[in-house]
């Protein structure tokens, strides 16, 4: 017999050896069967247990061809054991039919059968199947069904769409999970009829993916990334809205699962191309993520993407991949540097990203803004020097970012400024950038520091090498009045001294041709600033710019450049008033330039002159003299420091004190006296001048103490009383210096003096002072005794003056020191000017 005979003869005996099995043990089964149909649950369920076990459950014993043989005849009435109204008698059917599929040689000869039931039960327009736990069990079998089917499925796509679409929107959690799992499989199983009704899936998957359930999340993230890659890709858009709020989910595990993704679809799917631009979004929005292991899975996805980028392009790619430019130096302290593909595909699509960033970065949801602001960072790091011919802008668009109110939003911003720093040209940036700097209306009023923020951190961004060539022009817009004293915001001060800080990091010892601007812009932020941390900030700032410029200490700076503060400062000094910044300016170089100020004696003191004129306003006169005082008292290491403030004793006591001295009724006017008696007393106990000086204009100045001992002011009359106490020492000092070795010195002692005598008057105050013009007559008597003549005949007229003072205590002391004198003539004729004196007072009264 031939082969074939044989094989033809042993398949028939083998066939007839199946049927006989089969048919012995559906013979066995047939009581089981009718029994389907009894009006008895328990009878029904314990028939099902029975063909159970009788065959699946011996599955080892039974050939998979009787196995086939025997599904085939035992289908239709477990299918229809699907409908049992008893749960426990369906979930044994669908147990049944479920072993068979997994166990039978062709499954797909059930489908006629099992997908219409399947259908009917899972996707007509009321789901049948009660119970979540059996509709998690159908789902599995259809799950089943697809891997062991496969291809063989295609006619049944319509039926398998129709019962997916239900199931994905199912209540139960696990049903919807095991749905996108198929759908998945449906996907990759018939991707050449999948795509004629797949779509039709996105609408179910784009309501379950906002699912409470985080893995509910991940599988429907999944499913939709499945169908859009099998499908046409025609609504892409409509899910993409969808998979970026995903980006925000609390769950990292549904982040990681838009970021495999998006990063899919930009490697395979068909017409990425398309919609890079839309795509690209997504995957870079996860390298920011707070989670290592979702930012290396997008840094990984987006190496992948640029290197088949650069593949699929090399002939546009070749120029520059083979005359590749140096590594920027950004980079050398940083992460490594994006490959070429990266950036060309950021630089390409660069435009088309620009207004969904604008949109989203006005967002009303914080975390919106955060992402776009990360994202925004990202995509100028890639497109690089290329930013440039999207400058304005991303300029337009970081002026919004850094004014969020969300912390992490301004923090990007900033980061993204410096990479434009670092990237971009200063001389392309700076003709952007400083007209807004300037135009302060450029911006809302509650946002004029933006420009200046941005500024700061471009500048901070970039190299001295970029910035040499334009610091005047930067330092210029920075001292221009209008941008150093354009607001008193402490954000707008903040970010003025930002952009020092930022001047003075990057070009160090260059910022030498600009220090008298930044100065500047550090005296108007002290100036202007209501806070002690601002002044403190500004401090700090000026103390930096002294050790970049290798200066010792601050007042350095001042030394350096006094003279052009004082003559800014002199150009408006007639319009200033109580409240100008120009008079507070002028106080802080004062009184911060330390000696420095004794060496510019010539520019500051006709400044003050103007400013305590008494036809100036009174509040301004107050607020300067209350700084004068301050200098004088510690005259020898401000306004004295060189030893020359004597030179201007004149100008200081008759030009700036006595004309404010001068009595005028009102208020204001009694306020500018107190504070000009103040200013006198700090120039009496600052001891500046020399004693003779002062007492030069003793007189004039004599006569306004004891005008404003009669003031209504009790601080008047106080500060009075301490200047002609303070006056007092001063004669004391005289009265040393006639005892001089000098004749010419003990003379001019006795001059001042005399001027001092003949200045008080018949209103001076004798009670109070008696111990003092007890002292004074002493000592003058005891000089008269001198044996030069000169001497005692200037002490003569001393004292003849001095009896119009007290010509009692005076005519007392000398007739007590006549008795001690060698020579008693000169106080005989004392004591008979006296007498006459007092003759010529009672005949007056």
């Amino acid at each position: 017999m031939s082969n074939i005979n044989r094989n033809t003869c042993d398949t028939a005996m083998a066939t007839a050896s199946v049927d006989k099995v089969a048919a012995d043990v559906l013979k066995s089964l047939a009581r089981h069967i009718n029994t389907l149909n009894d009006d008895n649950k328990h009878a029904r369920r314990r028939a099902l247990e029975a063909i159970k076990k009788e065959t699946v459950d011996q599955r080892l014993t039974i050939s998979s061809a009787t196995l086939q043989e025997i599904f085939c005849c035992l289908l239709k009435p477990l299918l229809k054991s699907l409908s049992d109204p008893a749960e426990t008698c369906r979930e044994t059917s669908i147990s049944i039919i479920t072993s068979f599929i997994r166990d039978v040689p062709e499954p797909e000869e059930s489908l006629p059968y099992l997908m219409p039931a399947l259908a009917h039960r899972l996707g007509g327009k009321e789901v049948l199947e009660p119970s979540e736990e059996l509709r998690l069990a159908l789902v599995e079998m259809f799950c089943l069904i697809l891997e062991v089917c496969g291809k063989k499925l295609a006619p049944y796509l319509q039926d398998m769409i129709q019962i997916l679409q239900k199931t994905i929107v199912d209540p139960f959690p696990e049903v919807k999970k095991e749905s996108c799992k198929c759908t998945i499989s449906l996907a990759q199983c018939l991707p050449d009829h999948f795509h004629l009704q797949g779509e039709s899936l996105l609408k179910p998957l784009c309501l379950t993916i906002s699912h409470q359930h985080s893995p509910v999340r991940v599988c429907a993230t999944q499913a939709i990334g499945a169908v859009i890659q099998f499908s046409a890709g025609k609504n892409l858009d409509d899910v993409l809205s969808h998979l970026a709020q995903r980006l925000f989910d609390d769950s990292p595990r549904v982040r990681k699962a838009v970021t495999a993704v998006a990063g899919d679809w930009l490697l395979r799917l068909p017409d990425r191309y398309s919609f890079f631009h839309k795509l690209i979004p997504l995957l870079l929005s996860s390298l920011s993520d707070e989670i290592p292991e979702i930012r290396f899975l997008a840094e990984d996805l987006w190496r992948q993407v640029g290197s088949q980028w650069e593949k699929e392009n090399e002939d546009d790619l070749k120029d520059r991949m083979d005359f590749l430019l140096p590594v920027p130096a950004f980079y050398s302290s940083r992460d490594g540097r994006p490959g070429l593909g990266c950036r060309e595909l950021v630089v390409r699509n660069l435009c088309h990203l620009r207004p969904a960033l604008s949109r989203d970065l006005g967002d009303w949801l914080p975390q919106t803004r955060v992402k776009t602001a990360q994202l925004l960072r990202v995509l100028i790091l890639h497109a690089e020097d290329h930013c440039t011919q999207h400058l304005a802008s991303l300029l337009s668009l970081l002026y919004h970012a850094c004014t969020d109110s969300e912390s992490d939003v301004r923090d990007q911003s900033l980061e993204s400024a410096k990479l434009l720093g670092a990237f971009v040209s200063p001389e392309v940036f700076l003709k952007l950038l400083l007209p807004h700097v300037e135009d302060s209306s450029s911006c809302s009023s509650s946002y004029l520091w933006a420009p200046l923020m941005i500024l700061g951190a471009v500048l901070s961004g970039s190299s001295v090498e970029g910035l040499r060539p334009h610091l005047m022009k930067i330092g210029d817009t920075l001292a221009d009045p209008e941008v150093c004293q354009g607001s008193q915001q402490a954000l707008y001060l903040d970010q003025l001294l930002v952009c020092v800080d930022a001047l003075v990091s990057v070009c160090r010892e260059a910022c030498d041709v600009i220090s008298l601007q930044l100065l500047k812009v550090l005296v108007s932020v002290q100036s202007l600033a209501s806070q002690y941390q601002q002044l403190n900030k500004a401090e700090e700032s000026l103390r930096a710019l002294c050790s970049a410029l290798g200066l010792s200490e601050e007042t350095e700076v001042y030394r350096r450049h006094m003279t052009e503060m004082l003559q800014w400062l002199s150009e408006s000094h007639h319009t200033w008033s109580s409240f100008s910044i120009q008079k507070t300016q002028l106080e802080i170089i004062a009184v911060h330039s330390g000696p420095a100020v004794g060496e510019f004696l010539p520019g500051l003191l006709p400044l003050l002159k103007s400013c305590v004129d008494p036809n100036r306003e009174p509040e301004l006169r107050i607020q300067i003299f209350t700084m004068l005082s301050k200098l004088l008292l510690d005259a020898r290491r401000t306004l004295d420091s060189q030893g020359r403030l004597g030179e201007y004793m004149e100008m200081l006591l008759q030009d700036l004190l006595m004309p404010n001295l001068v009595w005028c009724s009102g208020r204001s006017a009694a306020a500018v006296r107190i504070a000009s008696l103040s200013c006198l007393l700090a120039v009496l106990h600052g001891e500046a001048f020399p004693a003779h000086r002062v007492l030069s204009v003793m007189d004039s100045l004599s006569s306004l103490l004891i005008s404003a001992l009669e003031e209504d002011s009790g601080l008047a009359r106080l500060l009075a009383c301490r200047s002609l106490h303070t006056l007092l020492k001063i004669t004391a000092q005289l009265l040393k210096r006639v005892d001089d070795s000098g004749q010419e010195v003990r003379l001019e002692a006795l001059r001042s003096l005399h001027r001092w005598v003949s200045s008080l008057g018949k209103d001076y105050d004798t009670d109070s002072c008696r111990p003092h013009l007890e002292f004074l007559f002493q000592q003058l008597l005891l000089y008269m005794d001198d044996p030069d003549a000169a001497v005692q005949d200037a002490v003569f007229e001393v004292l003849k003056a001095a009896s119009a003072v007290d010509a009692a205590l005076l005519r007392e002391q000398t007739e007590t020191a006549k008795q001690k004198h060698r020579s008693s003539e000169l106080c005989e004729r004392l004591l008979q000017h006296i007498h006459k004196h007092l003759q010529s007072d009672l005949s007056l009264s």
